[in-house]
C-alpha cells in the first residue's frame, strides 16, 4: 500500500497554546488531554514543531467534548496572541498600523500554516478589506472551530496592536448557524451572515488606518527581510511536477477536475510546452493528476471523518461511484476497506 505523499497541511504548535488557554479559562485542566496527544512541554518547545490539520482537528473536537463547549473556538481567539504565529506573528507586532499586521498576518500564513487545498487572502478596496480564511470543508464537529479561532483572533490580535477594540464591519462564515450563533454578536457590527461562500471579515479603512504604538521602523524591515528569507526558503520548489502537485488542490473540487490547459494557463507556459517539460521529467500531466488524487483520497479516508461522496466531491469526480472505481483501481481496495484497516492499525 503506497504512502500518501500530500497531507492536507499543517500548523504550529503555537496555537495549541490558545487552545489550552481556552480549556483552563472555563475550568478544565487541559494536561491529561495534550498528553493524550504527545503534546508535552518538551513537544510544544520545539522551535518550529508542526502539527497536522487532521491532528489539531481531532485535538479540538475533545477539548470541546471535555469542556461542553461547541463555542471553545471562539474563546480561543479571544485569548490568542501574534507571538503563537511564529515569527508573522512577531513581525505582525511591529507593524505600523492594523492594515500592514493584516497583510503581514496573511503573505507570511505559510510560515505557521499550511493548508493543502487553499491558503488565506487580503482584498483591500477603496472603503475597506476583506481578511478571507480558507478552510477544509464540508463542515462537521471538527472543523467548524478552526474557523471560529482564525476570525476571532483575527480581531482580538489587531485590536491588541491597536490598542482599542475592532469589529468587523460584517463578518461572513461558511457553514450552516451554530446553536451557538448568538456569540458572534461581539466580533461585528451586524449579524453574522451564515451559509456564505466564503470565511471572511470586512474592516473599515478607519481600522485598517490605526497605528502601532509600539512601531519600530528599522526592527519592522529587519523582521520583514527575516520573514521574507524563511518564505522563499519555504516554498522553494525542485521540479515543475511539484509545482503542478502544489496547483492542483485548490483546482479540485465541485465535481470537475482540472486539465492540462487549465495548469499551463496558471504556470503561463503554452500548453505545448508543458508537456514537453513534463516528458523530459519522465512524468505526464494525467500520472501527477492521478498521484494527487490518489494521496489526497488515502488522507482524507485516514484522517477526517468525511464521507465517501464528501471526498469524492472535494477531488472532482463526476460521482461516489467513480471515485470508488479509481481508489480501488489505485489501491487493490475500496475506500470503506482501506478506512477500516487504518482504524484497525490506529
Amino acid at each position: 500500500m503506497p504512502t500518501p505523499r500530500v497531507r492536507l497541511g499543517d500548523l504550529s504548535v503555537g496555537f495549541v497554546h490558545s487552545l489550552a488557554d481556552a480549556v483552563r479559562s472555563v475550568g478544565h485542566d487541559p494536561a491529561p488531554l495534550f498528553e493524550q496527544y504527545g503534546l508535552d512541554a518538551a513537544r510544544l518547545g520545539e522551535a518550529g514543531a508542526r502539527l497536522s490539520i487532521a491532528r489539531y482537528m481531532r485535538l479540538g473536537h475533545s477539548a470541546i467534548e471535555l469542556c461542553n463547549a461547541p463555542w471553545l473556538g471562539l474563546r480561543m481567539g479571544q485569548l490568542s496572541r501574534l507571538s503563537q504565529s511564529g515569527m508573522a506573528g512577531v513581525t505582525a507586532a511591529q507593524a505600523p498600523t492594523v492594515r500592514e499586521a493584516a497583510r503581514t498576518l496573511i503573505r507570511f500564513e505559510a510560515l505557521y500554516g499550511s493548508n493543502y487545498r487553499g491558503q488565506s487572502s487580503f482584498h483591500e478596496d477603496a472603503s475597506g478589506a476583506w481578511l478571507r480564511f480558507y478552510s477544509i470543508s464540508p463542515y462537521n464537529a471538527y472543523n467548524r472551530f478552526v474557523v471560529d479561532s482564525i476570525l476571532s483572533g483575527w480581531l482580538h490580535q489587531l485590536s491588541i496592536l491597536a490598542g482599542t477594540t475592532l469589529r468587523a464591519e460584517k463578518l461572513e462564515i461558511e457553514f450552516d448557524a451554530p446553536p451557538y450563533a448568538a456569540r458572534y454578536a461581539d466580533l461585528s457590527e451586524h449579524p453574522p451572515l451564515f451559509d456564505a461562500g466564503v470565511n471572511q471579515l470586512r474592516l473599515s479603512q478607519h481600522s485598517l488606518g490605526l497605528r502601532n504604538p509600539d512601531h519600530c521602523p528599522s526592527t519592522w524591515q529587519h523582521l520583514l527581510t527575516l520573514c521574507e528569507r524563511e518564505l522563499e526558503q519555504l516554498t522553494r520548489t525542485r521540479s515543475l511536477g511539484e509545482k503542478i502537485t502544489q496547483l492542483l488542490g485548490p483546482l479540485l473540487n465541485g465535481g470537475r477536475e482540472p486539465d492540462l490547459e487549465e495548469v499551463a494557463s496558471r504556470l503561463k507556459l503554452p500548453t505545448w510546452t508543458l508537456r514537453r517539460k513534463l516528458a523530459d521529467e519522465g512524468t505526464r500531466f494525467r500520472s501527477i493528476l492521478n498521484d494527487t488524487r490518489r494521496d489526497l483520497a488515502m488522507t482524507y479516508i485516514r484522517d477526517t471523518e468525511l464521507a465517501f461522496g464528501e471526498i469524492a466531491y472535494l477531488l472532482g469526480f463526476a460521482s461516489a461511484e467513480a471515485f470508488q472505481r479509481a481508489f480501488k483501481r489505485w489501491n487493490g481496495q475500496t475506500p470503506g476497506e482501506f478506512r477500516r484497516s487504518q482504524r484497525h492499525t490506529a
